[in-house]
């Protein structure tokens, strides 16, 4: 090997070093918790997630994806004259160091064209693209609990031990 081929792979190694650390630094600076979506009645092909978001950093969620669903997409709801008015929307701001409920700031993420109906117990894999800054996007998967067609953000305040 010639010291000038040596060099570039040297220079070649350190910067993909720098990249994957850098890559998995920045996936530790965000955090999700509690992820859960609701289990589905018959015939039912769409369904809400709730779940919290923490990045150390002033973020934004750009989509979604899953296996379970056709299509993913984020949505607003706003109280527009006395009437609820669901929008999807391109991202959601994630402000740096607060703890994001996706429900609770009037988002949330729905699975839309189940491939089959979500049985309480089971997990559902989510994948979060989530861009910080000026840097890349990156992909973060969670598994999102299925709970009961009864279950409500209630359930989850009183037992604050659940984390997915």
């Amino acid at each position: 090997m010639t010291n000038l081929y040596r060099s570039g792979l040297c220079r070649f190694g350190g910067l993909l070093a720098a990249v994957l650390v850098s890559t998995s630094v920045y996936a530790g600076d965000i955090h999700v918790e509690n992820a859960w979506v609701r289990a589905t009645a018959p015939g039912q092909d769409a369904a809400g997630v709730d779940l919290t978001i923490t990045s150390k950093q002033a973020a934004s969620l750009l989509g979604v994806s899953s296996p379970v669903a056709e299509t993913t997409e984020l949505h607003s709801m706003t109280s527009e004259n006395g009437m609820m008015k669901m929008r999807e929307v391109k991202s959601i701001a994630l402000p740096a160091g607060k703890r994001m409920n996706l429900r609770e700031s009037g988002y949330h993420l729905m699975l839309n064209g189940l491939k089959s109906p979500l049985k309480e117990g089971e997990t559902v894999l989510l994948t979060l693209s989530i861009k910080v800054a000026k840097r890349a996007a990156v992909n973060i998967e969670v598994r999102a609990e299925v709970r009961s067609l009864h279950a409500t953000r209630a359930a989850e305040q009183e037992d604050p031990h659940r984390s997915h």
